[in-house]
């Protein structure tokens, strides 16, 4: 029998490792706790917290990339999932530099 510690359900779960059993995806998440533990960063952080989504939260389109390109003129932009094509977006694409993480 199952009984509910007081205070009810956990609702503060997340994952600490990523559900897939693909070698080079844990590989990835051991380089970056162990360069994330050298120097506590957010950008370590949300690096590593993206690489344990699933494949389909992971995914970011092309309009949703674009929308931000305002905000980051003349810096480097960190992607960590697929970029997807979107119909939606009828202009140009702005120019990209896109490094494959996972």
């Amino acid at each position: 029998m199952y009984y509910l510690v007081a205070g009810g359900k956990s609702k503060k779960t997340k994952r600490t490792a990523p559900k897939s059993n693909d070698i080079y995806l844990k590989l990835i998440v051991r380089f970056v706790r162990i360069f994330g533990e050298e120097n506590r960063s957010n950008f370590n952080a949300v690096v590593l917290k993206r690489l344990f989504m699933s494949r389909v939260n992971k995914a970011i389109t092309l309009q949703a990339r674009s929308s931000h390109e305002g905000q980051v003129e003349g810096k480097i932009v960190v992607l960590v999932g697929t970029v997807t094509d979107d119909i939606r977006l009828q202009d140009e694409v702005p120019a990209i530099k896109v490094t494959p993480l996972s």
